[in-house]
Formats: C-alpha cells, sequence, structure tokens
C-alpha cells in the first residue's frame, strides 16, 4: 500500500462525487435536498455514504434542523475549507484548454491569477526548480 501524503489525501477525498461535495458546501451549510440539487447528477443513496464519509473523515459537520422525521444541515469544518484551495487549483487545471471556461481572475483588476509557492520564512515565491527538492515528511 502505498503511505505517501497524495495517496492518504485520496483515501479522505479522492473520489468525484466527494470532491464535488466539497466544493457545494464551500458556499455554505446546505440541506440534503439542496446537495441533490447542487451536485448534478448524484444519486442520493453515494450522496448519504459521500455525507457520512466526510463527517467520519471530520471534514463536515452534520447538524440537525428537524426531529422527526430527522433531518440534517450540512457544512464544512474548518479541515473541510482547506480544502478550497486544492479544489480551485484542481479547477483551473482541468479549465486549461476547455472552452467556454474562464480563469479564476482577481476581482479587483480582472487579471487571471497565478498559484505560487510562497516561503513564510524567506517570504518569498518558490519557483517549482527549488520546490522539487523538497520532500514530504
Amino acid at each position: 500500500m502505498n503511505d505517501s501524503p497524495l495517496a492518504r489525501a485520496l483515501e479522505r477525498v479522492g473520489d468525484r462525487w466527494t470532491l464535488l461535495v466539497v466544493d457545494a458546501l464551500l458556499g455554505g451549510p446546505r440541506r440534503f435536498n439542496e446537495l441533490v440539487g447542487d451536485v448534478g447528477g448524484i444519486a442520493p443513496n453515494i450522496l448519504t455514504q459521500r455525507l457520512r464519509h466526510l463527517e467520519r473523515e471530520a471534514l463536515l459537520l452534520a447538524r440537525p434542523y428537524s426531529e422527526r422525521p430527522r433531518r440534517f444541515q450540512y457544512e464544512l469544518t474548518e479541515s473541510g475549507r482547506e480544502l478550497a484551495g486544492a479544489l480551485r487549483l484542481l479547477a483551473d487545471w482541468g479549465s486549461r484548454g476547455s472552452s467556454g471556461s474562464e480563469p479564476l481572475t482577481h476581482g479587483v483588476c480582472g487579471t487571471p491569477l497565478e498559484a505560487r509557492w510562497f516561503c513564510p520564512t524567506c517570504r518569498e515565491a518558490v519557483d517549482e526548480a527549488e520546490a522539487a527538492d523538497a520532500e514530504f515528511v
């Protein structure tokens, strides 16, 4: 079994539906039926499985809003919200070369954004050649 950081991340959120559920929840808390509508094409049983999985991984909270019948509102935990940057990078990568896809842009000037690694100690951007030497621990 591969025990790399990427393999561990994929165990937690590595399938299509899970990532789309997280993306839908980045906009704020949602109820089950709202998620069915927000995550186009997902079957209710698959959504139930993914929500339970995300809750076990401590990436979302299920808060009851009705006791009879028992119904929940779902929201991301801080750890779940930390996925936003990774999802944006993945979406940006996926949109390149797609017709009709717009890159993320700076709201002030409209310039397409670029993702960069940043060293908080040196307070400078790190290019790919410098980052390539780093190893996950």
